[in-house]
């Protein structure tokens, strides 16, 4: 599904020139679920940001099921996102003036459904995550647990082939942190691929592999669970 071919990044400001990325080099199979570790600082943000098409490496080749997609200009990007790609974010990045059927709902209307069949996946999803008792709140009257499993229907309203979590239990106390867990494994089972960036050795657990970085470079990949395709 995914392949990354000696990838590099490089921040340049006036005086500093930042290497981020370090000739990655990366597979991710269909269904898989990939945890990628590492200290502070040692990239994974900006690797995440490269898979999800958020931004383009300076070196290297990135295939998304098949197609080229490292040097897509911005607008090339978001139309392959569209329909493909969902993101959960450690600070949820609900909008407040809208509610949480209003929120989930976004991403179909960029995508041009008609409103019925909206609010058919809506209330699906809502239901699903057994947080339709709370649709019409907006996100400031939900607990942290509620907002994660908010953002989780906005990712999955549009059925995407890979969801991209950044450090999705970071703001929940470890209740809560082990339900959105055990909602992106079953995502998974389903037939969801999942990368996860994360500091957390318990939610990494529940990952096919793990993938650590250093310094911008893979030092390490641990296989836990044998992926079954």
């Amino acid at each position: 599904m995914i392949t990354l071919q000696n990838i590099t990044k490089t921040f340049n400001t006036e005086d500093v020139k930042t290497l981020a990325l370090r000739t990655i080099n990366l597979n991710v199979k269909k269904g898989e679920f990939v945890a990628i570790m590492g200290p502070s600082g040692c990239g994974k943000s900006t690797l995440l940001n490269i898979l999800g098409m958020l931004d383009n490496p300076t070196e290297g080749s990135y295939a998304f099921d098949g197609e080229e997609v490292a040097n897509l200009k911005e607008n090339q990007r978001t139309e392959m996102r569209k329909g493909k790609l969902g993101f959960v974010f450690q600070s949820f990045n609900l909008i407040d003036e809208l509610t949480v059927f209003e929120n989930i709902e976004l991403p179909l209307v960029y995508l041009k459904m008609n409103k019925m069949e909206r609010k058919m996946r809506v209330e699906k999803v809502l239901e699903r995550m057994k947080i339709a008792h709370r649709a019409k709140h907006y996100p400031q009257q939900l607990s942290g647990g509620q907002q994660q499993r908010v953002a989780i229907c906005r990712a999955v309203i549009i059925n995407p082939d890979l969801i991209l979590a950044d450090e999705p239990t970071g703001n929940l106390d470890s209740k809560n942190g082990r339900e959105v867990m055990n909602l992106l494994t079953e995502l998974n089972k389903e037939g969801t691929t999942i990368i996860m960036v994360t500091h957390s050795d318990r939610d990494a657990q529940y990952a096919h592999r793990i993938v650590n970085l250093f310094d911008g470079q893979i030092v390490t990949e641990n296989h836990l669970n044998t992926l079954e395709l």
